[in-house]
């Protein structure tokens, strides 16, 4: 079994799934500064439809950097859905605003500093002793990009929530490597248009 391996099954071990939001679960209304450093309310994106809520590590992640990527190729279907798209991770207003750069990304990224939010969604835990030189050995310094010594991250994470707030889709998987399809996403959407219209 390989570090990330172990890692896994300590993370399920935990309880942390567990305790993360459900479908059927409201989810907090949050604000929290976009990349250009202005406040975004959850609620406003709300009352125009529903809304994409991906919680991702931060840019040191090549697994998040490939799910950024796909996020935006698949924004305009959302879009076409009446839905909206948040992306959410624990970096710094700096690093936010360089990783929207850096991946031409048009839907809102969020900065959660020390995870407030993705505590609130139950899905923040913390990299253990063991594991921290080796991400520093891969030139992933947390407390560079996050600007904290916490080391805590949220788990991947989408959560596709109705006007009203509610859960109706949840990914939560203690394997950083799997991601939500955003294919996936957009049935979803699609299957949501169709009841809200019928």
């Amino acid at each position: 079994m390989n570090l990330r391996e172990s890692f896994t099954h300590e993370l399920i071990s935990s309880g942390i799934i567990d305790r993360s939001l459900k479908v059927g679960d409201f989810i907090p209304n949050f604000m929290l500064p976009n990349a250009c450093g202005e406040t975004i309310e959850v609620e406003k994106f709300l009352v125009n439809g529903p809304v994409v809520i991906s919680f991702f590590r931060g840019s040191w992640c090549p697994f998040c950097n490939s799910e950024l990527a796909a996020l935006q190729q698949a924004l305009p279907a959302i879009k076409t859905l009446g839905a909206s798209l948040i992306a959410i991770s624990p970096q710094t207003n700096h690093h936010t605003s360089l990783t929207v750069e850096k991946h031409e990304l048009t839907y809102e990224v969020l900065s959660d500093r020390n995870n407030k939010i993705a505590r609130q969604f139950g899905i923040v835990f913390q990299i253990p002793e063991y594991l921290r030189p080796v991400l520093a050995q891969k030139g992933h310094v947390l407390p560079r990009y996050n600007g904290d010594e916490s080391f805590e991250l949220p788990i991947p994470a989408t959560f596709i929530v109705s006007q009203d707030g509610k859960v109706i889709y949840a990914f939560v998987d203690p394997d950083y490597t799997k991601r939500l399809d955003p294919i996936e996403i957009i049935t979803v959407l699609r299957n949501l248009s169709v009841v809200s219209k019928s």
